[in-house]
């Protein structure tokens, strides 16, 4: 069996867990065969089966997440090193950072409340040199993740990756005040049905948020107020189904709220001034 047998057999066997079936197939290939997709594509389809494909595809039959399984993630056009300690990046939180691309200046400071792998605060260094940056988490394994993305970009000199949990009272001290306040925090209900890949694979902690999931929400808006230089300007990932909920939370706190929307044309993210 050649690689473009094999392609066809593991899309086949995996189109009935999967969606991108085929898709899943051509990147655990490639991975295998330690080449680019494209690369396996256009050179590779007549190459023998590497050893260890079957052993990949089955862990994708076990519904392990594909990130999980190459150790990185594509996220705007960049790769970030994925462990089972952060949230998988997705490209409905690129609307996250297009959003905040609108309102951030070309020189400043910003603030990621949950940085994960650090997706969202080391694109928007990357995408704006003269910023920079710090990135909080709770969880030391999603910093040593974010600190490793940080340096295998070359951003280590201006992104700071700090420990801190705003679940805990004096979270903020030290911190100063930012232009440009990014969060992706939890905000899924406790009682929501997942998708294996999801649940079983991803951080509970970083993914629910009470039984409406707003629970992250009511700590994180009304601080933020103490987080922004006077035109600062925060950025909020939602759920699709939350705008008007975060948005009375933040016209509570003292903010006028605009959304965006992903490329589903789902409520994204808020916009906070």
């Amino acid at each position: 069996m050649n690689v473009a047998d094999a392609l066809r057999a593991a899309t086949q066997r995996l189109s009935e867990s999967s969606d991108t079936a085929r898709l899943d197939a051509e990147l655990l290939m490639a991975h295998a065969l330690g080449v680019p997709r494209s690369d396996m594509l256009l050179r590779h389809m007549a190459d023998p089966v590497p050893a260890n494909f079957e052993q990949l595809v089955e862990r994708r039959l076990m519904r392990e997440p594909i990130a999980h399984i190459l150790g990185e993630a594509e996220f705007f056009g960049r790769s970030f090193l994925v462990t089972p300690d952060v949230l998988i990046p997705r490209g409905d939180s690129e609307s996250v950072v297009a959003a905040a691309l609108e309102v951030v200046p070309e020189e400043g400071r910003l603030l990621d409340l949950g940085t994960g792998s650090g997706a969202l605060l080391l694109t928007l260094l990357a995408e704006r040199p003269k910023l920079e940056g710090v990135g909080i988490d709770a969880s030391l394994g999603a910093l040593a993740g974010a600190a490793a993305n940080a340096a295998r970009l070359g951003l280590s000199d201006r992104a700071h990756i700090v420990h801190a949990d705003w679940r805990e009272v004096g979270w903020v001290n030290g911190l100063g005040r930012f232009d440009l306040v990014i969060a992706n925090p939890p905000y899924v209900e406790t009682s929501a049905e997942l998708d294996p890949d999801v649940r079983d694979f991803e951080p509970a902690r970083a993914l629910f948020a009470g039984e409406d999931g707003l629970d992250d929400y009511r700590i994180i808006v009304p601080q933020l107020r103490q987080l922004l230089t006077e035109t600062g300007v925060a950025v909020l990932e939602i759920g699709a189904t939350q705008a008007v909920q975060v948005t009375q939370l933040a016209e509570k706190a003292g903010f006028s709220a605009s959304v965006r929307q992903d490329l589903g044309g789902r409520d994204r993210a808020l916009i906070l001034r």
